[in-house]
């Protein structure tokens, strides 16, 4: 019977509907009401070379943000209209590719919406391993999160043991496999958070050596304090004024990998943005420091997926997450994540 189900999906419609968030609007500044619309449609077809893929969970992550803006930048912006992108994690439903099968559990970069047709060929389409790990990992600790961590710390980071690396959003989903990484190397590592709950999360559970709560204020005297050697390698997620604290005491020789700047996202006027590319590179002396994509190591994708992954099944990997329900609810969780409301990595669970 099921097979019979399944199998008809790809002469006709289907009885199920799909649901997707598409833009509407382009913002000015904070998303508001309207921004961003619920559509349903007819759930799509696969044809040859393709696979019907049902979503499970849906990735939130700051890039979005800027992608809905008119403007130039190193991804395309949204059309309005467009289905908001994002990557999800879902189950094959229906196949008539030989790569893949029903039931294969697999990542792609579907956009919010229930129900995608994906090419066997296209980039981002991946089968994953659920055993020993929630598939949903595979969007944060062990997913695209983790893959940037790891690369912006390994390869333009380069930590050394008994260096210190300071880390901004510690508690996100970034910040906190990078400072965990950086543990294993050897290093001091500090994080820099909002709210106490999240300083002691990254102190108690993530076992960084301290973590600052920029929201008690005087940062540049907290960090002070807390990196008493001055900073090797700053991992930057925020930008702003967490950056410019950062500045006087950065060491001869230090990094500064660019994965962010989550504070100036919501900005009115993007043009006039005081990027960390301005602050570190106004200094007397610039530290290495440049803004980097995790798609610049595509080539080691399912090498470095593997070793996370391998790393939250040991243990030797802590994270958290932020979950929402329903596809309905992504816009108002997309919001809170853009402004520091979620704890670890933001995620819309759709189904089982």
């Amino acid at each position: 019977m099921l097979r019979r189900m399944l199998s008809g999906m790809f002469g006709k419609s289907t009885a199920k509907r799909n649901k997707a968030i598409v833009l509407s609007r382009r913002p000015n500044g904070e998303l508001r009401q309207g921004d961003l619309t619920l559509e349903t449609s007819d759930v799509p077809t696969a044809q040859n070379g393709e696979i019907l893929v049902e979503s499970l969970w849906l990735s939130l992550d700051p890039y979005m943000r800027p992608q809905m803006n008119d403007m130039e930048s190193y991804q395309e912006p949204v059309a309005i209209g467009g289905t908001m992108p994002g990557e999800v994690v879902g189950r094959v439903i229906a196949s008539k590719s030989r790569k893949f099968k029903v039931g294969d559990i697999v990542t792609c970069h579907s956009g919010w919406q229930e129900y995608y047709v994906a090419s066997e060929t296209e980039d981002g389409l991946y089968k994953v391993d659920p055993a020993g790990i929630p598939v949903q990992a595979y969007l944060g600790v062990a997913g695209m999160p983790g893959r940037t961590a790891y690369c912006g710390l390994k390869f333009l980071g380069k930590p050394a043991s008994g260096e210190t690396l300071v880390v901004s959003a510690a508690s996100g989903a970034v910040g906190s496999v990078v400072g965990q990484l950086a543990k294993m190397e050897g290093c001091r590592v500090v994080g820099i958070a909002g709210g106490a709950k999240k300083c002691e999360f990254v102190v108690n559970d993530l076992e960084f050596d301290a973590c600052i709560d920029y929201k008690t204020g005087d940062l540049p005297q907290q960090l002070k304090l807390a990196c008493p050697n001055g900073i090797d390698i700053y991992f930057e997620n925020v930008g702003g004024d967490v950056s410019k604290a950062i500045v006087p005491l950065l060491n001869k020789g230090s990094r500064v990998p660019i994965c962010g700047f989550v504070s100036v996202y919501n900005t009115t006027s993007p043009e006039t943005v005081e990027t960390p590319m301005h602050i570190f590179g106004a200094m007397e002396t610039p530290p290495e420091h440049r803004f980097f994509l995790v798609a610049e190591w595509q080539d080691q994708h399912q090498e470095i997926t593997e070793t996370l992954a391998n790393l939250v099944r040991s243990g030797d990997l802590n994270y958290r997450e932020s979950v929402s329900e329903g596809l309905e609810s992504a816009p108002d969780a997309f919001k809170g994540m853009l402004s520091g409301k979620n704890f670890g990595k933001q995620l819309v669970h759709i189904r089982d």
